[in-house]
């Protein structure tokens, strides 16, 4: 491995041949976490028609006073119904939310501000027109461009689809992408571990991440040390999946195999065995095999520097297959609650923490305890990584840069929770 290199040059490198994946038609029922390849534009207004966003009665603004009014009832309308007939002056009819307005009405007065006796109802107060009417095209106008090109389709999003009566939309393919362990020292969850034997925790947690980014995760189990085998396995999951992930093997120690094994496959490109300048997950291997480029990320084998090396190097990747316009996270600002010490080492070090948002709504972090690349509880409790550049760290009050992970990030004075989602 050579000279340290920076994030950014990582990202030249493991980002610059990747491109959004095919496009492809889909039912928005079935949509939700793909990105549109195409802008979506309705067809139809939202609301179809002026209707009551309020139970009450429908009434002309003009028969209405600061003293109020007593108006005759002359019919009532459920959302559902054909609009009622035309009210005429002194009169109103009940209505509920949803409702088509009846011609001649221009306000809904709430229930809850009248009563009605003897086929009148009393308007207690001046309406101007308007009030508590949704109107024809308020929300969506007919041409009007609802979603642009890259946009991540939500719950929401797929609500406004129906809405507008889209059957179809096109989207950019999510990546499929295969997660093989390596290591003679692993076994299965259900295997019992021999002497110097540990259960594969790397590959439960990268595909879990991979399903959290929106990609369709495979899993390819575990292969041990031999070069052979580990080549053959390769060879024959790759032109299968969009992106090969594998864990262990990518320092350069005795039986860290995945660089020499990848060089030995036919139509691998060039191999990148790369010192990353972070801490943790210093090693990292990239290549790309075949016509197609078919990227392969050899992670470390230690829980959390793999884990945090796909944060940092696999998830902008995925992300710009499936069509996203921004790919990489965008740090955040926040107030250290605890010290953040380390030393002068030439790395960029990205400190396991717990974030929240304090009273007055300033997002805080304090260290979590065991920042081993080993100790994958501590990044089971932390919902963010604090980026300390080289030097000597941060002090408790600082100002620091805070890389969020998606994880509920907790208020400090209620059992609410706001969610944030890298981008």
């Amino acid at each position: 491995m050579g000279e340290l290199k920076s994030l950014h040059e990582i990202y030249a490198i493991v980002l610059a041949d990747r491109v959004p994946l095919e496009v492809i038609a889909l039912d928005p029922k079935d949509a939700l976490g793909f990105v549109l390849a195409e802008a979506v534009t309705s067809k139809e207004s939202l609301p179809r028609f002026a209707n009551s966003a309020m139970d009450g009665y429908a009434i002309r603004s003009r028969d209405s006073n600061v003293d109020g009014v007593f108006l005759h009832v002359v019919g009532s309308t459920m959302a559902g119904q054909e609009r009622a007939k035309t009210i005429s002056a002194g009169q109103a009819v009940r209505i509920m939310t949803g409702a088509p307005v009846p011609d001649g009405a221009d306000a809904v007065c709430m229930i809850e501000e009248t009563f009605e006796k003897d086929g009148r109802v009393h308007i207690p107060r001046a309406f101007s027109p308007g009030t508590n009417i949704r109107l024809p095209a308020e929300d969506i106008r007919e041409g009007m461009e609802v979603f642009p090109e890259s946009t991540l389709l939500g719950p929401a999003h797929l609500g406004v689809l129906a809405g507008i009566g889209v059957r179809r939309v096109s989207a950019y393919r999510q990546p499929v992408v295969g997660v093989l362990s390596t290591g003679d020292e692993i076994v299965g969850g259900d295997d019992r571990p021999g002497p110097g034997q540990i259960r594969d925790t790397n590959r439960p947690a990268l595909l879990a991440m991979i399903a959290a980014v929106g990609a369709r995760p495979i899993d390819l189990g575990i292969v041990g040390d031999d070069e052979e085998s580990l080549i053959k396995r390769i060879e024959d999951t790759t032109q299968s999946y969009d992106v090969l992930i594998t864990s262990g093997g990518a320092s350069d120690g005795d039986r860290d195999t995945i660089a020499s094994a990848l060089a030995q496959i036919k139509g691998a490109q060039t191999i990148h065995s790369i010192r990353a300048a972070i801490r943790p997950a210093k090693p990292l291997v990239f290549a790309e095999i075949g016509g197609s480029k078919i990227p392969v990320f050899g992670l470390p084998g230690n829980p959390v520097s793999a884990l945090v090396a796909f944060e940092l190097f696999v998830k902008p990747a995925l992300r710009k297959l499936a069509g996203h316009r921004e790919y990489i996270a965008r740090p955040i600002a926040a107030i250290a609650e605890s010290d953040f010490q380390r030393s002068a080492d030439g790395k960029v070090h990205y400190v396991r923490a717990h974030a929240r948002i304090d009273d007055t709504g300033v997002l805080r972090v304090c260290g979590t305890t065991g920042q081993g690349a080993h100790m994958l509880l501590a990044m089971a409790e932390s919902n963010a990584l604090v980026i300390l550049g080289d030097g000597d760290g941060k002090r408790a009050g600082e100002r620091v840069q805070v890389h969020l992970l998606s994880h509920g990030i907790e208020y400090a004075s209620s059992g609410d929770s706001v969610l944030f989602r890298s981008t």
